[in-house]
């Protein structure tokens, strides 16, 4: 059992359904944040809720000058990639998987995929995200599971599943049923694991690479075994006008003629998607994970986000892998996402509020993680970062919430807290050893680029 930590001082920014900001004092125990008590309460002698506590039995967080927010929630991440940043850069999407990605996951072990993960996770946790669903590759996805556990980061994770490819390595095309029954024996074995804080996902790569009897049977799969399907969607023009000429349908309404549409489901990208798409992804509750960083430098596009919010999609935020953003962080995603869609329907169109919640609570919920995460609330999973404000970057701040996500920056992170446990405090990490994974990540990429001869 964890230790209880009490985080006194510190200004609450719970992203709740009031969005409400609070300075108040917060309590965790047993993974939960158990109490919150607003310290006007505790001035006015209406609450005593400390009054009980032995405090040298807690860890105590002095966040005075502090916020506190919940943990990022990235829907859309490779871990794989990690050890690949920098490999693939000013490139088109499918040059950019044919001629770099698909080589190097081919080239993956077991070893480089589980340091590219670790590398992965660290730089999240150390940018405030504290979960993410993740797409891998096709072999060797136990390894991430293992560094998801060994870190105390929470996940979803999918093996990548391909049955066919033009240009890819053999190495990546599987049998439909093998690959199939490969995802679901990881289901078997992690989903549910660590408490619940690892999960498993079904993670067809996208319809190119996958036939239409592999995306029927993952379908299928996905409602028997109720897991979330992870894929890529309308992500380029000539990936949509590909599959038009082979089906005779846009990209997700091909999806959604096979099923795979469903409020489980989570869409990257979603870049070319039109008004009747766009219905049908309100209509089965289909979540798009948004990555703009991603989008501009594969000049894929810009994603209608602002107009798929008001009609009721779910729309959270992902960096999408290291070689093509090259930075798993949150805080560039809130900001890029929302000067986007100003440039795209105007200023109003994507508020600094609106992108938080992107990237926290409708994350969770477009992770079916809601009713545990995402926000800050009594009961809830004890998720959290501690934010530094006095940078000179922050000041001043009329506007808190603005603030972060206009001038934010991942260095600001001070504290996370994953499922009641401390995993990195003063940004020195608690679950990671630093210098080995510097050394490791090298050597290890250098060994994965040897192998792809690259």
């Amino acid at each position: 059992m964890e230790q209880g930590i009490l985080i006194k001082g510190g200004a609450l920014i719970t992203m709740d359904s009031a969005d409400r900001i609070l300075e108040a004092d917060l309590l965790i125990q047993d993974g939960r944040i158990d109490l919150i008590v607003e310290r006007d309460a505790m001035r006015n002698g209406s609450s005593n809720s400390w009054a009980d506590l032995d405090e040298n039995k807690l860890i105590v967080i002095d966040a005075a000058g502090r916020a506190v927010l919940p943990g990022f929630v990235q829907t859309h991440i490779h871990l794989c990639q990690t050890l690949m940043r920098g490999s693939a850069d000013d490139l088109r999407l499918l040059d950019w998987l044919k001629h770099r990605i698909w080589p190097l996951e081919a080239a993956h072990t077991s070893d480089t995929i589980f340091t590219s993960a670790l590398l992965g996770i660290a730089e999240l946790i150390q940018g405030g995200t504290t979960c993410a669903l993740t797409m891998e590759t096709v072999r060797n996805t136990a390894s991430v599971f293992e560094a998801v556990e060994a870190t105390g980061f929470r996940a979803a994770v999918g093996k990548c599943m391909m049955d066919r490819g033009v240009d890819a390595p053999r190495e990546l095309i599987e049998d439909s049923n093998e690959s199939l029954e490969a995802a679901v024996a990881l289901a078997e074995e992690w989903n549910g694991r660590a408490n619940g804080r690892i999960r498993a996902a079904l993670a067809p790569r996208f319809a190119l690479s996958c036939s239409r009897l592999l995306l029927e049977k993952i379908s299928t799969v996905s409602r028997e075994r109720r897991l979330p399907i992870h894929t890529h969607a309308s992500e380029t023009s000539e990936e949509t006008r590909i599959i038009q000429a082979e089906t005779g349908l846009g990209n997700i309404q091909y999806l959604n003629a096979l099923g795979l549409t469903d409020s489980r489901s989570v869409f990257a990208h979603c870049v070319w998607a039109d008004d009747r798409e766009i219905e049908i992804l309100v209509s089965t509750g289909t979540a798009v994970a948004h990555c703009p960083s991603s989008n501009l430098k594969l000049g894929s596009g810009i994603a209608p986000i602002a107009e798929m919010s008001r009609l009721g999609v779910k729309v959270s935020l992902g960096a999408d892998g290291a070689p093509c953003n090259n930075r798993l962080d949150q805080f560039t995603e809130m900001r890029t996402a929302a000067l986007l869609q100003k440039i795209k329907e105007g200023p109003e169109s994507l508020p600094a509020r609106q992108a938080l919640r992107m990237a926290t609570i409708e994350g969770a919920r477009s992770l079916g993680l809601d009713s545990e995460i995402g926000s800050i609330e009594e009961g809830k999973r004890a998720d959290l970062m501690i934010l530094k404000l006095d940078e000179l970057h922050l000041l001043p701040q009329p506007d808190l919430v603005s603030s972060i996500v206009y001038a934010g920056e991942r260095s600001d992170v001070e504290t996370v807290i994953i499922d009641g446990r401390l995993v990195m405090e003063h940004r020195k990490f608690l679950t990671i050893d630093e210098e080995e994974l510097r050394s490791k990540a090298r050597e290890d990429a250098r060994k994965l680029f040897e192998r792809a001869r690259l």
